[in-house]
């Protein structure tokens, strides 16, 4: 893939605004359902907090479908591998995740820590051992049984095997290219029917079992379609984008048919229209003035919303702790340590994306992290026993 193409996938600004959007419904989830402040908060607007506990996950979907956007436009810009060097790809994947999130896993660490004396231990997670975070460090918490120690933790988890799971479809699309086709000229039908047939499966078997929801078989649905809708958005014929828009149309809606869950419909609209402004050349940088000039302070969210998402849970455990003191909250204690959570929780994904994400990659950050975060868990974990 080229550079400027690179740099064009990386900034859409009208994503970055439903990024932001995104992100604020998921904060404002976890705000409504952890911790004394949600509890008090409730009682001035419950039937806000209640639609925030039970639709604001949706916007996961919509991160999902994003997430495989960007991977295809990435990896598979015209439905051929663009990673001559795959574990290099996965490096970069891993890292680009992983040093926010092992700085923001130290914070939360320390978070639970301080909170631990005033909260209860249905919001906070117990000391960590050694072992803990190690599996944190390399997002197998889930896989091998150890408690979370964040909230959304898994996602991260998630995003990487998702990441790893289309790399190794779209190259077993090309190793049967070339075995059944013996030449090299682009098949990117292939590559689509292949992860065509896993976006089914994924939909209607994997993901109606919820024992699969630690692996990426269970969300993949979501992120292929993500994928599928980078390339239905760039098809240039009228008459094949047709073809390739219906295709999506009818999966979507076959699997539905099947089995109507909201997030399923979430995942399908949110793809959907992705193609279809991406047609349209909506999220072409140049169009920005004209179509998101009011957007724009979700736009700057959405461009620090993965910091965001990994830093408000440590930030409401120390709030919720400095409001309650082991107390019982009143509801506007309650909805000023809410207001106050949001606002120190933007503030604080601002230096985190500003001094370790937007950061170049490098192996010593890493290991510098990583050995912080040790050093910190056993630190907490000494003085709990002691």
């Amino acid at each position: 893939m080229s550079d400027a193409l690179s740099r064009s996938i990386s900034r859409m600004p009208l994503l970055d605004a439903v990024k932001g959007g995104a992100c604020l419904l998921i904060v404002g989830h976890h705000l409504s359902r952890y911790g004394p402040l949600p509890e008090a908060a409730a009682l001035l607007a419950p039937q806000f907090f209640q639609w925030l506990s039970e639709y604001g996950r949706f916007a996961v979907q919509v991160f999902l479908v994003l997430a495989g956007f960007f991977a295809a436009g990435i990896l598979v810009p015209d439905g051929v591998l663009r990673a001559d060097r795959p574990l290099s790809r996965l490096y970069q994947r891993y890292a680009r995740l992983v040093a926010p999130y092992l700085a923001a896993l130290i914070v939360c660490v320390l978070a639970n820590a301080l909170a631990r004396p005033y909260l209860g231990h249905q919001v906070v997670s117990g000391p960590p051992n050694i072992a803990q975070l190690i599996a944190h460090s390399f997002l197998l918490q889930d896989l091998l049984g150890y408690e979370a120690l964040s909230t959304g933790v898994w996602y991260v988890a998630i995003d990487f095997q998702l990441f790893v799971l289309a790399l190794v479809t779209i190259a077993a699309a090309q190793m049967l290219q070339r075995r059944w086709f013996m030449r090299a000229e682009k098949r990117p039908w292939l590559t689509a029917l292949l992860l065509s047939t896993l976006i089914v499966a994924s939909l209607t078997v994997f993901n109606r079992d919820t024992r699969l929801d630690i692996t990426a078989f269970y969300f993949f649905g979501s992120y292929g379609l993500g994928m599928l809708a980078f390339w239905v958005g760039r098809v240039k014929q009228r008459g094949l984008w047709g073809a390739a828009a219906l295709a999506l149309v009818l999966l979507g809606a076959a699997v539905l048919a099947f089995d109507w869950r909201g997030r399923t419909a979430t995942a399908w609209v949110s793809a959907l229209i992705l193609a279809l402004i991406q047609r349209l050349g909506g999220l072409e940088p140049a169009r920005w003035p004209a179509i998101g000039a009011p957007l724009a302070p979700l736009a700057q969210l959405g461009r620090i919303s993965y910091s965001l998402f990994l830093i408000h849970f440590p930030v409401l455990l120390l709030v919720s702790a400095a409001v309650s003191r082991g107390a019982a909250v009143t509801p506007w204690a309650g909805t000023g340590g809410l207001l106050a959570t949001l606002v120190l929780s933007i503030g604080a994904a601002a230096v985190l994306h500003r001094y370790v994400e937007s950061q170049p990659l490098s192996w010593r950050r890493l290991i510098g992290l990583f050995a912080a975060l040790l050093v910190c868990g056993a630190a907490v974990s000494t003085l709990s026993i002691t």
